[in-house]
């Protein structure tokens, strides 16, 4: 009785073991060997996916094209465009005022032109009378040059037909003509050897201003008849009287 008992525990016990080591068995053929406890995790192929497109560089940005290293000159040439603008100004607002200066119109004097005399061929018992005006304005030559030779007392005649259309205006630079007729209706026989150049002024009552003090050609001869031609704008004009 009792041996039949023991046997029975023994067969329990064998099979319970026998029971817990299938079941043991099932289980880990059920969670598979990620699932174990240690083991590594098996990676997620759509997270990798991801982190591999988010690493990869922007080609967009990179490719950009910069600009032209010629750009930065174009802006310095735009620049130096507008300083020039600038100058280009400044030297407009010279201009204007040299401009100015020039239509401040005075009478030509002594102190304002450099006046010369001189002999010349054609024609013939002739001088001519040049003044240039040397000043920063315009100068009127009014009338006809007042001449005094040597020590006379009373100026040299006009020759009043050769009074011309206007004015004679002369720019800086410009020169303005007479022509002395050193026989008039005479021959000359008068030996001379100053010449003094008087400007008339706007009214016509006398000189104004300085006047020239010249030495004439030497052998130059006068009459009594010598005159002088209004202010001609150019030589022939002059030597036509």
């Amino acid at each position: 009785m009792r041996n039949r008992r023991i046997r029975s525990a023994a067969t329990s016990t064998a099979t319970a073991a026998t029971v817990t080591a299938l079941v043991t068995a099932l289980a880990l053929t059920a969670c598979g060997p990620s699932d174990a406890v240690g083991a590594s995790p098996k990676p997620d192929s759509t997270a990798a996916a991801a982190s591999t497109s988010t690493d990869e560089p922007d080609t967009k940005a990179s490719d950009k094209p910069q600009p032209p290293a010629d750009q930065n000159a174009d802006d310095g040439a735009n620049s130096n465009s507008t300083g020039n603008g600038s100058g280009s100004k400044n030297a407009d607002t010279k201009t204007d005022a040299k401009s100015k200066s020039k239509s401040r119109t005075t009478t030509c004097t002594g102190s304002n032109t450099k006046v010369t005399v001189t002999e010349v061929t054609r024609p013939i018992n002739h001088l001519l009378v040049t003044a240039t005006n040397t000043g920063s304005g315009n100068c009127h030559a009014y009338y006809a040059p007042l001449l005094g030779f040597d020590d006379a007392q009373s100026v040299t005649q006009i020759n009043e037909d050769s009074q011309p259309q206007a004015v004679v205006t002369l720019a800086p630079g410009e020169s303005a003509y007479a022509s002395i007729a050193l026989g008039g209706d005479g021959s000359p026989d008068i030996a001379a050897y100053k010449l003094s150049v008087h400007f008339a002024g706007r009214d016509n009552q006398g000189s104004v201003g300085s006047a020239a003090n010249l030495t004439l050609p030497k052998g130059t001869m006068i009459s009594d008849s010598t005159s002088v031609s209004y202010w001609q704008s150019t030589m022939a004009d002059a030597l036509t009287w």
